[in-house]
């Protein structure tokens, strides 16, 4: 045992030192985040469609933040992915997903839909070595409502204040533009048993670089978004499991660096009563933002939350108060009777 996790945590500290290399500026990312990442694995890499234990996966996000500033975010995900088995053979399987994002930003109601099918195809190397590869692609609609915004050419100087009824002197030549999403990822994954393994790899989003903007003439594109993390799930008693996770994401200038941990108690291990609960914490050093978190299982039904607390000088509003705002996921697992004998080598299945 002390063996695993020697092994398991150099690993781990190996990906987290060239992350912390690749660290550096500290601004904020551009692009829809959660705090807690892996719980929407896909937004990190599409490498990590079907990678779970079990056949079938759903997973539904919700974040709500920077009410007091007031400029809110409100973001939902809702995202599906499931195995295909080759039947000729147990060394490899494909998996595809698809993923819903709505995204709600500010007083203009900055607003991205976007939907994306996924697909990966998992090598297994051994019984403890899988390495994936996973691309996307999908339809993203930004848009925003101009109605509410106030401009400087409102402003009345004769009543002292701003008039809406008077002509803005802005022009904008559309409200809304779509563009096409495309993402690749790769994905290895070291495997001793269900509840100890290490997940490390690297995505890359918007590599067409579309274009994100609103006028005629006006030559911009969306950055390609890039990720590198690290996840480490360690059995640590028979009763509790440990976990590390790790994450950083740049596009163009700016940046992201996240980590946390939780610990995972299982309050009931039995067949059919499996009853587990989670508390951690985490911290994004480019934001300065601290977030609690915390989970209950009940057999293939999970629920975790989290809260951060923003004293960055974004975050932190006219009377001093930090910026928070609250994290929720439910995740649905559904698992098939395999037949005897088959998958048996390699406990992602």
């Amino acid at each position: 045992m002390s063996q695993n996790i020697t092994h398991i945590s150099r690993v781990f500290l190996s990906c987290a030192a060239l992350m912390l290399f690749m660290l550096t500026s500290s601004m904020l990312a551009q692009d829809l985040s959660y705090s807690q990442f892996y719980n929407q694995p896909v937004m990190v890499n599409p490498g990590l469609t079907g990678i779970f234990n079990g056949d079938h996966r759903i997973i539904t996000s919700f974040r709500d933040q920077a009410r007091n500033i007031p400029v809110p975010y409100l973001t939902f995900t809702g995202f599906y992915d499931r195995k295909i088995y080759n039947k000729n053979s147990n060394k490899d399987f494909f998996a595809i997903g698809g993923v819903f994002n709505y995204d709600r930003q500010g007083d203009s109601n900055l607003r991205l839909i976007n939907l994306n099918v996924s697909g990966s195809y998992s090598r297994i190397l051994n019984k403890s070595n899988i390495i994936s590869l996973g691309v996307l692609i999908g339809y993203a609609n930004r848009a925003f409502d101009p109605v509410a915004l106030t401009w400087d050419s409102q402003f009345d100087t004769q009543t002292g204040s701003f008039n809406q009824s008077l002509p803005s002197g802005e022009t904008f030549n559309f409200e809304s533009f779509n563009y096409l999403e495309t993402g690749i990822g790769l994905n290895y994954r070291w495997q001793k048993t269900e509840r100890t393994h290490v997940d490390f790899g690297f995505g890359a989003f918007h590599i067409t670089n579309p274009q994100d903007n609103f006028l005629n003439g006006v030559t911009e594109s969306l950055p390609m978004r890039l990720s590198l993390y690290g996840i480490l799930e360690m059995q640590i008693a028979d009763n509790a499991d440990i976990q590390f996770d790790v994450m950083h994401k740049w596009q163009t200038v700016f940046r992201q660096f996240l980590f946390g941990s939780y610990v995972n108690f299982y309050l009931n291990n039995q067949r059919g009563k499996n009853y587990q609960f989670r508390v951690g914490g985490g911290y994004k050093t480019t934001a300065e933002v601290y977030f609690i978190k915390a989970g209950f299982q009940m057999n293939q039904l999970f629920v975790a939350a989290s809260y951060d607390i923003d004293n960055s000088q974004f975050g932190i509003n006219d009377i001093g108060s930090p910026g928070k705002g609250p994290e929720i996921h439910l995740r649905y697992i559904i698992k098939n009777v395999k037949p005897e004998g088959r998958f048996k080598i390699c406990p992602i299945f």
